[in-house]
């Protein structure tokens, strides 16, 4: 296969040089991106992580796709409708063929959804996106009704989280096979020729791809997580476009007219997690008492304590210093103008008096020890943030020990519950049933619900409003359900919320990028400016 999709690409890349300056063939033939976080794999229902996603959306299709703006528009569905208040209805595209060859219809989506609960060792699954669906129709080849047990408006949703398979290719497919490249194939605008684990990915374009030809024959996808590193190539020119600029470069980069950078205010919330799951006379695995000895007690299973880290954290002080200004302070997983943020619930005020007090109040007038865990690798600053969180708190009497370690690390762990309180981050669809199901609901296999809930977090009136959304058909009492969940959620500080990042990207002079607010580094979102 590798050898076709070589020689299609050579085809392509003559095709086009035929009367090209050789300076203009070159950068036609080639696109070299870097992107600061690694894609731990190219199975794209393993692990619900944004640089995974990214590449999965580079390979495969979905029923339902999204713009830069992260609302809905028809992918490999043309069209779908509730045809019952338990039954929708998806018309699929017609004439689109996998890389192999082989027709796309409504067998492979069925093949899809039946894969989702059943990917071994996913550390953040995707079978919350099957779980509702309680039997598939196939109408004829190219209509497809779920149905549902109860009326279910989120399907469409939904399906932006599920790229779709081969029923014939992938059938009992591994996660490995997908990892060296044998069964990364899909419907998408690139075909993969090569995986190295960690370091890049050469992808090869897609000539029979249905949507929009990519402007490229080829993408070096390489994974550069250090910061200095990655602006470093873009100046030199061994990069064209980079993510996650550094906040230090932005100044430099945005007076430099060989370069353009390209921004948006995203849905990734920046947060931290707590150890909900040790209770209040447990030992919570990274808390001690001042000398060093186990407490006894989780101090973590008091709200009080919990209101009180998160009064002592200054978020202005971190968006404005540590971020550089590319970054909202925020209270919550939504930003302002979102479908279900909540009214009111702003970023909770600098008050370390406030804190101390509560601390005492608690229990623990003179503190307590704690390791705030999170990457290096990861997020925009993440290990300057965990440092500056660290003061803080110390401030405050929690003696807190700060631990930054890869990615790939860390993740695990996480997902080990071994970490008393830690960084982490969710870049939410526009729709507060996202971080609901994954990050805040109790934690269940059967439902597929807290996929992400690393912390452990639970509440029963969270999870009645939450079941009771999700088959909610009236879009504002929807809303409202879900803004009450985020309250208590909120209230009970079942994560402290940090803030909300800005993306951004940075090209060289010659491209344009098409800035996303959910922060996937796509090859289809840069193409060649435009002649003037």
């Amino acid at each position: 296969m590798r050898n076709s999709i070589r020689n299609t690409a050579v085809a392509a890349v003559s095709a086009m040089i035929v009367g090209m300056p050789a300076a203009q063939a070159q950068q036609a033939q080639t696109l070299n991106m870097g992107v600061g976080s690694p894609v731990t794999s190219l199975d794209p229902h393993y692990h619900q992580l944004s640089p995974n996603n990214a590449v999965s959306d580079m390979i495969f299709g979905k029923l339902v796709e999204t713009d830069h703006a992260a609302r809905n528009i028809p992918g490999l569905a043309e069209s779908w409708r509730a045809v019952g208040p338990t039954v929708w209805e998806f018309k699929l595209r017609p004439n689109v063929t996998f890389h192999n060859g082989n027709a796309f219809t409504a067998e492979d989506v069925v093949a899809t959804i039946q894969r989702l609960p059943n990917v071994p060792n996913s550390p953040s699954s995707y079978a919350a996106y099957a779980r509702p669906i309680v039997r598939m129709e196939i109408v004829d080849p190219l209509t497809i009704r779920f149905h549902t047990a109860e009326p279910y408006p989120l399907l469409p949703l939904d399906m932006t989280n599920v790229r779709i398979l081969d029923s014939e290719t992938h059938a009992n497919v591994t996660t490995d096979q997908f990892n060296n490249g044998s069964a990364a194939i899909g419907t998408g605008p690139w075909r993969v020729v090569s995986h190295r684990n960690g370091d890049r990915i050469e992808f090869a374009r897609n000539d029979s791809y249905w949507g929009d030809k990519p402007a490229f024959a080829r993408v070096n996808y390489r994974m550069v997580t250090n910061n200095a590193t990655r602006t470093a190539s873009l100046l030199s020119g061994d990069l064209d476009v980079i993510d996650q600029v550094p906040t230090s470069d932005l100044a430099r980069l945005r007076r430099d007219p060989n370069f353009s950078v390209s921004e948006t205010v995203g849905l990734r919330l920046i947060f931290l997690g707590l150890d909900h799951l040790r209770g209040a006379d447990e030992n919570s695995p990274q808390i001690t008492d001042n000398d060093g000895r186990p407490l006894g007690r989780n101090p973590l299973a008091d709200v009080r304590v919990r209101r009180a880290l998160s009064m002592a954290i200054d978020r202005k002080a971190i968006a404005e210093r540590v971020m550089e200004g590319a970054a909202t302070p925020s209270g919550q997983f939504l930003p302002p103008g979102t479908y279900s943020h909540v009214p009111g619930l702003e970023a909770p005020e600098y008050n370390p008096d406030a804190a101390r007090r509560l601390l005492t109040e608690a229990g623990y007038p003179n503190g307590f020890r704690i390791t705030l865990a999170g990457p290096n690798d990861r997020y925009v600053n993440d290990a300057r943030i965990i440092q500056a969180v660290g003061q803080m708190w110390t401030r405050i009497g929690v003696r807190t020990a700060v631990e930054a370690q890869t990615w790939s690390t860390f993740v695990g762990r996480a997902g080990r519950q071994e970490f008393s309180s830690f960084l982490i981050g969710w870049g939410s669809n526009p729709d507060a049933s996202h971080p609901l199901r994954n990050i805040l609901g109790t934690y269940s296999r059967e439902r597929g619900w807290g996929a992400s809930n690393r912390g452990r977090f639970s509440n029963a009136e969270v999870d009645a409003l939450l079941t009771q959304s999700l088959s909610e058909l009236d879009e504002q009492k929807r809303e409202q359900l879900m803004i009450q969940a985020q309250r208590i959620a909120a209230d009970q500080v079942a994560v402290i919320p940090m803030h909300i990042q800005t993306n951004m990207w940075a090209t060289r002079r010659g491209l344009t990028h098409q800035a996303r607010v959910d922060e996937l580094t796509r090859a289809q979102d840069t193409r060649p400016a435009a002649a003037r």
